[in-house]
């Protein structure tokens, strides 16, 4: 029975069987991808759970794989399986579900699976479903002081004290982005930063994440039909705190500070008015041209403190930025904009090794930026021409906020479409963040999938033969 099923597969790009009466499900993926897609065919994977797992309060996925793609493949699995819901019949059901997921390894290096590794999947899996359980949560429950408590839970767990900056106190000390942005809202905006500082640390890195808990574009208010949903708008966030999350429990080396640019863009008598000027944490004057570029105003602002305050050598900001995003790079693939070619690349590669695929923005300031000149402030928040590359530009925005002649490392990554499928989020940014710099973290598993070294670039040849083999869920 089981050869007659192996048999029936073709995956093209996916394909299953079901066993004794629908009991199991046998299901194939595609042997071969495309150069910017992943070899573990991280999307497949997610897409296959969703549709072929059997039903029923105690279940088991058997996943075979080869263990280059045993990261991506957990974070895949983890993205079937959402925390948030407030149906009715889950309240009242008593007995509770229960998945067990098992690796089998084929391929090259394929001993037993490694508690210490079973332990990484386990905290990556977590962090991608607290980061799309925030997301996934509305505003009437997930506002600023809700998404406060997560990250003091979070703090709690790891044994670290957050430093908040609130209301009134952002406008005395200059952050005039995310307080302008949410100064109109019942539940006040905030700076909130979560910093681990190991002893021997050799370098300082800064994510810093737009938390905007609601969009609803303030004054320059959004449309009945591109309103909802905006709920997402704080994906850049939610990714930031699951990864911090599972980067720490798995041994950080480098000094690691995650800072959350929390507000909500609501209407009211305080909002910003289009025309209104702003004084920025960076010292720059932005005239306010379009309340709906909020994202860009409360980024600028968490950058520059990453920079002038916490001394940041490497600064990444995450954020569901832009609605061009989704035009330019399409539903999958987040957009990454630095000024550094070589962490370009690095990004593309992490992409493709955990699942969270990432491909280059145009980077031009000297082009490019010139879209936001202003005749009575350092410059607008809103470009002059909608069609020069929107995306690119918006992230030209918060980099100008730390200056294009910075000599460290900033990278933007927008995740505006990736953040959800359907209507469902994703957890997209966690596998990411945790394969890009996995290289300071103490895990096996993490410098694995790290492209930042060069033993696995020695290895790509054989990992790309190897991904070609039939792979089983």
């Amino acid at each position: 029975l089981w050869q007659a099923a192996l048999s029936t597969l073709n995956p093209n790009p996916t394909d299953s069987c079901p066993l004794y009466l629908n009991c199991a499900t046998v299901a194939a993926l595609p042997s071969r991808v495309s150069r910017h897609n992943s070899p573990s065919a991280a999307h497949f994977v997610t897409r296959l759970v969703r549709t072929c797992l059997p039903p029923g309060t105690q279940r088991c996925i058997l996943m075979v794989c080869e263990r280059s793609d045993a990261f991506a493949s957990a974070c895949a699995l983890a993205r079937a399986f959402p925390l948030f819901t407030h149906r009715s019949g889950a309240a009242r059901r008593t007995e509770k579900k229960t998945v067990t997921v098992e690796f089998f390894l084929v391929g090259q290096d394929n001993g037993p699976v490694e508690v210490s590794t079973l332990q990484c999947l386990a905290n990556a899996t977590e962090g991608v479903r607290l980061a799309a359980r925030i997301v996934d949560t509305p505003c009437n429950e997930m506002n600023t002081d809700t998404f406060l408590e997560e990250i003091k839970k979070v703090g709690k767990d790891l044994g670290i004290t957050p430093t908040i900056i609130r209301d009134e106190q952002l406008k005395a000390r200059g952050f005039g982005g995310i307080y302008g942005v949410g100064k109109a809202a019942v539940h006040p905006p905030a700076l909130a930063v979560l910093s681990h500082t190991p002893e021997g640390a050799t370098q300082t890195i800064a994510w810093v994440g737009k938390g905007i808990v609601y969009d609803t574009g303030g004054l320059s208010i959004k449309g009945k039909t591109t309103m909802p949903g905006m709920k997402r708008d704080c994906g850049g966030a939610a990714a930031i705190l699951g990864a911090f999350r599972a980067a720490i429990k798995q041994g950080f080396k480098d000094n690691l500070h995650a800072v959350f640019c929390l507000a909500e863009n609501s209407v009211g008598p305080n909002a910003t008015r289009p025309d209104d000027i702003h004084l920025l944490y960076s010292g720059k004057t932005v005239e306010i041209n379009n309340t709906d570029a909020e994202g860009r105003l409360v980024l600028a602002d968490g950058v520059s403190y990453a920079s002038k305050d916490l001394g940041a050598d490497i600064i990444l900001d995450m954020a569901t930025l832009t609605g061009a995003q989704g035009i330019a790079t399409g539903k999958y693939h987040a957009a990454v904009l630095t000024n550094s070619a070589e962490w370009e690349a690095a990004c593309v590669k992490a992409g493709r090794r955990c699942g969270d695929l990432v491909h280059p923005l145009v980077y031009c300031p000297e082009l490019h930026f010139s879209e936001f000149t202003s005749a009575v402030a350092d410059m607008k928040n809103s470009v002059a021409d909608r069609d020069n590359s929107p995306s690119s530009c918006a992230g030209l925005f918060i980099a100008s906020h730390i200056g294009f002649d910075w000599p460290g490392v900033w990278v933007h990554v927008d995740i505006a479409a990736p953040v959800h499928a359907g209507e469902r989020a994703t957890g997209f940014g966690v596998a990411l963040l945790l394969a890009l710099f996995g290289r300071a973290s103490e895990d096996p598993l993490l410098n694995l999938v790290s492209p930042l070294g060069c033993e696995m670039d020695a290895q790509e040849g054989d990992v790309e033969r190897d991904s070609k083999r039939r792979r089983l869920v």
